[in-house]
């Protein structure tokens, strides 16, 4: 790999065409970026693959403004120049608003976090995207507390993962879905209390035996709000991060009256560079000790190389990854 000092250009992945299939990536030579005031330059070591990089591959989920077109939403690497609290040297893992395919990044430096002891760079990029949806979502705009009991749907998905880890650690009851027996199984061996495998069994009717659920993580949508809301204790909360399932709900007004429900929910990527700004700082405060505790952990289904881009959107599509699919870089 070039000295970012010397290059005036990277590797980096690009959509042939603007959209398409997976077979559409492809690496190309693409400018350094450059990094702006308050921005740092990562020399990547690794990127996660998340599902948002689908959807923009596709053409429908345009970067934001100012944000590079490439696919990348967060990445682990090294500090190539300083910037904010960085120096050059520090081993950091960061989220981006987009360009992490590529053997260099910019970012904001606020967006940045130090790499927990212990992690490798694949491990690492596999946390901010997850963590921080995660934290936003089920703590802050879902409000989950200790004693308190999440309902996760996708439970073997990147976010999956995550919200069964962090919900236990924060000392939360987890009752995760899945689509097949082993993955149910899968769930349960990452730490939640209860596993039901949707295509067998009626997650509502599950939860309702376990008393209820006071916040639903839900990235389905279409039938599954029906059922998030019956499996509702009084005062629950159903946070939505996707629509995977159907974009649109019929919505009972009377039932959600009387179980005083809330419904919410959030995207990560347009929020602004202040707000992530806060976000980072509160995950630093209180999600970091837990990874380094080992309390939460990344966990890598599988990596593939840069260059083999493609191949990795293939097998995310393909659904049978247990956490996350994870570019190698260098």
């Amino acid at each position: 790999m070039t000295s970012p000092l010397e290059a005036e250009t990277m590797t980096a992945i690009a959509v042939e065409g603007g959209r398409g299939p997976a077979s559409a990536l492809t690496p190309a030579r693409l400018p350094l970026p450059q990094p702006g005031p308050g921005q740092i330059l990562i020399q990547v070591r690794a990127a996660g693959v998340n599902r948002p990089d689908i959807v923009q591959r596709m053409g429908m989920y345009p970067p934001p403004p100012g944000a590079p077109d490439t696919l990348g939403l967060e990445v682990a690497g090294v500090v190539a120049r300083d910037g904010g609290r960085w120096k050059a040297g520090d081993k950091v893992c960061a989220l981006l608003g987009g360009g992490g395919y590529a053997e260099y990044a910019v970012c904001d430096a606020r967006h940045a976090l130090p790499i927990p002891d212990g992690l490798s760079f694949e491990e690492a990029a596999g946390l901010p995207e997850t963590v921080f949806t995660v934290y936003a979502n089920v703590f802050e705009h879902g409000a989950l507390k200790a004693g308190e009991t999440l309902l996760v749907h996708g439970a073997t998905s990147g976010i999956g993962v995550t919200a069964i880890q962090m919900a236990k650690a924060a000392g939360a009851k987890v009752i995760a879905t899945a689509r097949g027996a082993d993955k149910a199984k899968a769930a349960l061996a990452l730490g939640a209390d209860v596993a039901v495998d949707a295509t067998a069994e009626d997650f509502a009717e599950v939860a309702k035996r376990e008393g209820g659920v006071d916040v639903a993580l839900d990235m389905v949508g279409g039938d599954y709000f029906a059922k998030d809301l019956d499996a509702l204790k009084t005062g629950g909360r159903i946070v939505y991060i996707a629509a995977q399932g159907g974009g649109e709900v019929a919505l009972p007004i009377f039932r959600l009256m009387q179980k005083r429900a809330v419904v919410t929910g959030s995207t990560l990527r347009p929020r602004d560079a202040d707000e992530k700004a806060r976000l980072a700082a509160e995950v630093e405060r209180v999600v970091w000790p837990w990874v380094a505790a080992g309390k939460v952990k990344a966990k890598v289904d599988r990596t593939f190389p840069l260059e083999e881009a493609a191949a990795a959107h293939a097998y995310l599509e393909g659904g049978a990854h247990v956490g996350k699919v994870v570019l190698t870089v260098g």
